[in-house]
């Protein structure tokens, strides 16, 4: 655990939980979701450890991805440079794909921000308890960008391709009502009860056989990881080009300005 620098990974009975420690936005790069990928990879080699609590520390689940130097508020920006994009965005995503991979239950507990690809993040997770406060947003196209960590596979699977579309398409914000109503939520709590009620849930499914747990999780999930890393090699190649277009430049301009983007098509 000393290679942790931006999760805590802690333990109770058979729950383990990953705390992910960059406050108050907790923007990920390619480290970031490195070192929680491990953490599950441990936790499933842990024989003391039949499920798992995804949390974060301060204000927000997770803001979105940093390209750059990152920007501590809930616009889902994160200071999307370039640079930042070309050289961390397919590494990136090589290390989302391994997240699908673990073979232990997770319930991730989600308040504030799950925007772009903090909603990404969310989606790991086979559970999510959430906060009536809590915000979740696919904004990519008001980035002028195409949807990436898998969210092309992982949304309409949850909630179905008539809602996923509306997410993707309009780019709204969808409140914690809102997702439990669309299934997007499983539990909505106080946000003073989140952690708690998450790691009630995690305990409820710790206490069950655990051989059964994982062959029956196995078999619902047959396939994600594969489903996954295929659709972020075309996210990514989609966002690459659209990058490049005048259109995204304004994108990352309006949403880290707080305003309606002026698109050309262009």
């Amino acid at each position: 655990m000393t290679n942790y620098t931006d999760i805590a990974v802690t333990q109770t009975d058979y729950v383990t939980t990953v705390e992910i420690q960059r406050p108050p936005a907790n923007f990920f790069d390619h480290s970031l979701i490195g070192q929680i990928a491990d953490a599950f990879d441990a936790a499933d080699e842990d024989p003391n450890c039949r499920a798992i609590v995804l949390a974060s520390q301060g204000k927000h689940f997770c803001a979105g991805a940093n390209f750059g130097s990152g920007k501590d508020d809930d616009s889902g920006s994160g200071d999307f440079t370039e640079e930042g994009f070309r050289n961390t965005t397919g590494i990136l995503y090589r290390e989302a794909a391994r997240l699908f991979a673990n073979r232990t239950p997770i319930v991730g507990a989600i308040q504030g921000a799950a925007i772009g690809g903090g909603l990404g993040l969310s989606l790991v997770p086979d559970f999510r308890v959430a906060a009536p406060e809590a915000r979740f947003g696919a904004n990519f196209v008001k980035l002028g960008i195409h949807q990436g960590f898998g969210i092309s596979v992982t949304l309409p699977r949850l909630i179905g391709e008539q809602q996923a579309s509306l997410m993707l398409l309009t780019g709204r914000r969808v409140s914690g009502e809102e997702a439990l109503a669309m299934g997007l939520v499983d539990v909505l709590v106080d946000q003073a009860d989140l952690r708690s009620e998450a790691q009630k849930l995690a305990a409820e499914i710790a206490e069950n056989a655990p051989l059964a747990v994982a062959s029956v999780r196995a078999t619902l999930r047959q396939g994600l990881a594969e489903s996954v890393a295929a659709a972020t090699e075309h996210e990514l190649s989609e966002q690459q080009w659209l990058r490049a277009t005048e259109d995204a430049q304004e994108g990352i301009r309006a949403v880290a300005e707080r305003r309606a983007g002026r698109f050309n098509a262009r």
